[in-house]
């Protein structure tokens, strides 16, 4: 091909360049020429690029097509019912909701329902009245000096440098409003988060905002941090759903000297945060790190979060809270298919337990220690409907949490592209001129509306089952396709041997 593109290119423009003295016409494409001629000289003699190598102009287009076939996927290919990880139809009642226009959909289900996976609610020919009140649930146990009422739903762990400082202040606003709270995300508290709204401060394996010189934890900046009154909950990141066993990930493109500042790192380099903490290193120690953070922080609700990987550790937890006679106020649940703005593949897709097994798991697992009682269950894992909320509580959840369901809110179109510094739509950059695009003011009635409408549609789905409470939600009030499969003979008469005809 190199060989065809010089043979045909310097033909052209020894043409070009008669006809140009001959008839003094020509000029600006033989410059053209001539520049396309030594761009591709150029790249047949680089070493680092074999496309470009043996296609010396046509290899870009390669690199074009690579570049725009997300947005060709999403715009062109995909239907409603595809995409991933979030299909059209899941995207479009968040935007419907977040801007608080009629969520209908016409014509009914675009799934196919007569399959072993399908999955629906039984519900009651005798449904109550749905309750207008958004639900609540108090968390503290009987150690907690401070417990506090949360929202079934909130807005889960995303920290500034992950997010913009737009996509964080408007997430705040909108958690003020409709009175939920805001997980800061491993990356810290920071002036952002402080805008009225209920914060639940995260503290990850960096311990950015309570980290010592060493990177190690500070009680000092811990206490003074964790006594402020919007910090309502404190919860220990053990692990991430997206990436169990492998700390955060800020790309040096995102670590800006504002954030450095706050992480206490430097600024413009790639943030690793270790696998681990620092401050304790077996089940013993979390117990007490649990009952030093509560102390520290005057009695306020104290939990953990963690994927599920192998599940004897976390029986050996549950038995070391026994022991101690300590027991943390709240457990955050992540599923393996979790969110993250980074995360190498292979932990994305090949490590820990997904959402469902590990909720199912955990409620089974406290409930055989007998400290259920103690413990509020948070859930979080694609959480993005009323339909995800009842689901997530009838598998043993006291209350969800939603990163992605608020940043499609905020106006993310799953561009895919949050650990490139270049959202479109200014929710996961730090990009100056792409943040400016993502208006505060508009953007926090959206995270509040959608917060509201989501809820509601949760307490319309709970009266069509019959039930008067979350409380009352099992797994029975679900239905799966493949229930169905051993019946298909009882639609022929044959078979209907307990029918008496008259």
């Amino acid at each position: 091909m190199r060989n065809k593109f010089f043979i045909i290119g310097i033909s052209i423009l020894v043409l070009t360049t008669i006809v140009y003295i001959l008839y003094d016409v020509g000029l600006v494409f033989m410059v053209i020429l001539t520049l396309i001629l030594l761009v591709g000289y150029a790249n047949t003699i680089q070493q680092k690029h074999a496309i470009l190598r043996n296609f010396p102009v046509l290899g870009y287009f390669r690199y074009l097509f690579e570049m725009i076939a997300p947005e060709i996927q999403q715009y062109f290919i995909e239907r409603t019912t595809d995409g991933k990880p979030f299909s059209r139809n899941q995207r479009t009642i968040v935007y419907q909701r977040a801007k608080n226009i009629d969520a209908t959909t016409p014509f009914g289900t675009q799934l196919d329902i007569n399959q072993s996976n399908y999955e629906g609610i039984k519900h009651s020919i005798f449904p109550t009245v749905v309750n207008e009140e958004l639900p609540r649930v108090l968390v503290g146990g009987p150690d907690c000096k401070q417990p506090y009422s949360a929202s079934l739903l909130n807005i889960s762990a995303m920290s500034f440098g992950s997010l913009s400082e737009n996509a964080i202040v408007a997430l705040n606003k909108g958690a003020l409003k409709g009175n939920f709270y805001h997980n800061t995300g491993e990356g810290g508290l920071t002036q952002f988060h402080q805008q009225g709204g209920d914060v639940t401060w995260q503290i990850g394996t960096g311990y950015f905002g309570c980290r010592n010189a060493n990177g190690g934890f500070d009680k000092d900046k811990f206490t003074e941090k964790a006594n402020l009154p919007e910090v309502k909950m404190i919860e220990i990141k053990l692990s991430q759903g997206a990436k169990p066993g492998h700390g955060g990930v800020l790309p040096a493109s995102k670590n800006t000297e504002e954030i450095a500042k706050i992480r206490g790192v430097e600024p413009h380099t790639t943030i690793l945060s270790p696998p681990g903490h620092s401050a304790f290193s077996d089940t013993k120690g979390l117990i007490e790190f649990v009952a030093q953070l509560r102390l520290l922080s005057n009695g306020k609700p104290i939990g953990f979060k963690l994927c599920i990987g192998k599940t004897s550790e976390f029986e050996a937890i549950c038995q070391e809270m026994i022991t101690q006679n300590c027991y943390p106020d709240f457990i955050t649940v992540d599923g393996a298919e979790g969110g993250t703005g980074a995360a190498p593949l292979e932990f994305s897709d090949g490590v820990g337990m997904p959402f469902e097994p590990a909720l199912i798991f955990v409620n089974k697992t406290l409930v055989f220690f007998g400290i259920r009682d103690r413990i509020r269950v948070i859930c979080s894992g694609k959480i993005i409907s009323g339909y995800s909320i009842l689901r997530a509580v009838a598998l043993g959840a006291d209350i969800c949490n939603s990163a992605r369901g608020f940043m499609f809110s905020l106006g993310c179109i799953q561009a895919l592209r949050c650990n490139t510094n270049t959202c479109p739509t200014g929710v996961a950059t730090q990009d100056r001129m792409l943040m400016k695009g993502l208006v505060v003011a508009d953007k926090y009635e959206r995270v509040y509306h959608f917060h509201k409408n989501t809820l509601h549609a949760a307490n319309e789905l709970l009266a069509a089952a019959g039930k008067n409470s979350f409380a009352e939600v099992d797994i029975n009030i679900f239905m799966r396709g493949d229930e169905f499969s051993h019946l298909s003979d009882l639609y022929f008469p044959d078979n209907l041997k307990s029918v008496t005809r008259y």
